[in-house]
C-alpha cells in the first residue's frame, strides 16, 4: 500500500487533485502547509497539518512548512463570519518565533539530508511586492468571478457583514505563495484543511496561467467531535502544543478522556502505528472497552511525540498520584508526592486570607479556580478540597485544609485538578 492509500485508511484525505498520487510516486516532490501565526503557539488542530509533513517527509518527499507572516496581517475570510482584529507587526513576529521553534520539533532540518525539511515566511517575499506590481502581474490572472465562487468568499457576501476587500484578497495572496514557491523552489504540492480547498486550487490555477506550469493538492478532513463538540476545545480553552499554556499532564489527560469513538478514529490519524498495530488494538478494545486500551495508547503515543518520553511519564506518574487511591485520604500524599505533581495547574495563595478562614466560593475564584464568584457558586457541587466533597456554600477555607502546613488540593469535576500552594 502507497502512503497515499495508507493516509485514506488513516481517514486523512478529504479532496485530492487528479494526478496527486502519481505525482508522489513518480519522484522526490516538495511539498508545503501554511501556519497561521495568530497565537506564539500552535494547538492540537493544528497537529493533523504537522502530522501530513511529517509523513510526507517520512516516505521521502521535501516538507516546507510556510508561516503566513505577510497573510496573517489580512487575516483568512474561510470559516469566519466576520473579520478579524488585524495583528500588528511586532505581535506578529513574536508568534512567528514561536510556531517557527515548535514546528521545529517534529521535522527534520538536517541540511546534509535530500529531503531535508526547510521553514518558509511569506513576509519575505511580500515586502517588497508594491500593490501596483502585485495587481498587474498577479491579479490579472484571476477573474472576481472565480474569486466569488469560492465558498468561504460567498457565505462571507451573502451574510450580514460581508467581506472586506482586505480579506477577499486573502486567497490571491495564498495563491500567490504556491506559485512563489513553485517557481522558487520547485513545490508541486499544497496540502491543508478541507475548508483550503478553494483557497489551493486558486494558487494552482495562478500557477497553470501565470507560469504555465502543473501543481498539486491534496486536503485533509477537519477534525469534529463525535458529541458535536469543537475538537480541541477544554472547560479551559484550547488544548495548547506549548507545555507552559498547557502542560503535558493535561496534554495527556486530553486524550485519555476520549470517547470510545473518538478514539477509535484519532488512534488512526494522531498516530504512526502500523495499520495491522491498530487493527489488532481496536479488535481488543471491542472485547474490553472497560480496560480503555485504545485510549492509553492514543494518548501515550501522541503525548509522546509532541513533549518526548520524558514528559510522558511524568503525567503517568502524576495520574497515579492523583487517581490511583481517590478513596486514600489527602494528607496520606507526602510533600514529595505533591511537589512531584507535574502538569498540576498551581496557584499562590496568601497565607494570612487562610489563618483568617475565607468563605470557599471566595477562595475558589480568588485562586483561579473558576473566572469569578458567580461561576463557583453555580457548579460548586462539582468541587472537592483534599479529596473531600465540598456541600456547604458557606464553608471556610482555614488553616485546618493545609497538607503539611503549605498545600490545598483542588479537584474541579472529574478531570482538573488544581495545587494551591500557600505562603
Amino acid at each position: 500500500m502507497n502512503w497515499i492509500e495508507d493516509l485514506r485508511w488513516r481517514g486523512m484525505i478529504q479532496d485530492i487533485m487528479p494526478g496527486t498520487a502519481e505525482q508522489l510516486q513518480k519522484e522526490m516532490t516538495t511539498g508545503y502547509i501554511g501556519f497561521d501565526p495568530t497565537a506564539d503557539s500552535l494547538h492540537i488542530g493544528s497537529l493533523v497539518p504537522i502530522l501530513l509533513l511529517v509523513h510526507l517527509q517520512k516516505n521521502g518527499h521535501k516538507p516546507i512548512a510556510l508561516v503566513g507572516g505577510a497573510t496573517g496581517m489580512i487575516g483568512d475570510p474561510t470559516g469566519k463570519s466576520e473579520e478579524r482584529n488585524l495583528l500588528d507587526e511586532e505581535a506578529l513576529q513574536r508568534n512567528i518565533k514561536g510556531v517557527h521553534n515548535q514546528l521545529a520539533r517534529y521535522l527534520n532540518f538536517d541540511p546534509s539530508l535530500p529531503n531535508a525539511a526547510e521553514m518558509a515566511n511569506n513576509y519575505d517575499w511580500f515586502k517588497p511586492i508594491s500593490f501596483i506590481d502585485f495587481l498587474r502581474d498577479t491579479g490579472k490572472h484571476i477573474t472576481v468571478n472565480y474569486m466569488m465562487a469560492k465558498d468561504s468568499v460567498k457565505k462571507r457576501i451573502e451574510g450580514e457583514t460581508g467581506i472586506s476587500y482586505t480579506e477577499f484578497a486573502y486567497q490571491l495572496m495564498q495563491g500567490y505563495d504556491y506559485y512563489h514557491l513553485y517557481v522558487n523552489k520547485g513545490v508541486k504540492l499544497q496540502m491543508g484543511g478541507s475548508d483550503q480547498w478553494g483557497n489551493i486550487t486558486t494558487g494552482t490555477e495562478l500557477i497553470r496561467r501565470k507560469a504555465g506550469g502543473e501543481a498539486f493538492a491534496f486536503t485533509c478532513p477537519l477534525i469534529k467531535k463525535a458529541d458535536g463538540g469543537k475538537f480541541g476545545k477544554t472547560e479551559s480553552g484550547n488544548v495548547w502544543l506549548d507545555p507552559v499554556r498547557t502542560t503535558p499532564y493535561q496534554f495527556y489527560q486530553f486524550w485519555l478522556n476520549a470517547t470510545d469513538t473518538d478514539a477509535e478514529g484519532w488512534i488512526k490519524i494522531f498516530t504512526f502505528l502500523e495499520r495491522s498495530v491498530i487493527e489488532a488494538l481496536l479488535t481488543r478494545h471491542k472485547e474490553n472497552p472497560g480496560a480503555r486500551e485504545l485510549q492509553k495508547v492514543l494518548a501515550k503515543e501522541v503525548t509522546t511525540f509532541v513533549h518526548g518520553e520524558e514528559e510522558y511519564n511524568k503525567a503517568i506518574e502524576t495520574s497515579g498520584k492523583l487517581f490511583s487511591n481517590q478513596h486514600a485520604p489527602a494528607e496520606s500524599l507526602s510533600v514529595e508526592d505533591i511537589e512531584s505533581m507535574d502538569g498540576v495547574t498551581r496557584f499562590d495563595y496568601p497565607v494570612a486570607k487562610i489563618n483568617e478562614g475565607i468563605d470557599v466560593i471566595s477562595f475558589l475564584a480568588e485562586t483561579g479556580i473558576f473566572p469569578s464568584k458567580g461561576e463557583a457558586r453555580k457548579t460548586i457541587g462539582g468541587v472537592s478540597l483534599n479529596r473531600k466533597k465540598v456541600e456547604d456554600i458557606a464553608m471556610k477555607v482555614d488553616a485546618s485544609f493545609l497538607l503539611h502546613g503549605k498545600y490545598i488540593l483542588a479537584q474541579k469535576g472529574k478531570k482538573n485538578y488544581y495545587l494551591v500552594v500557600v505562603g
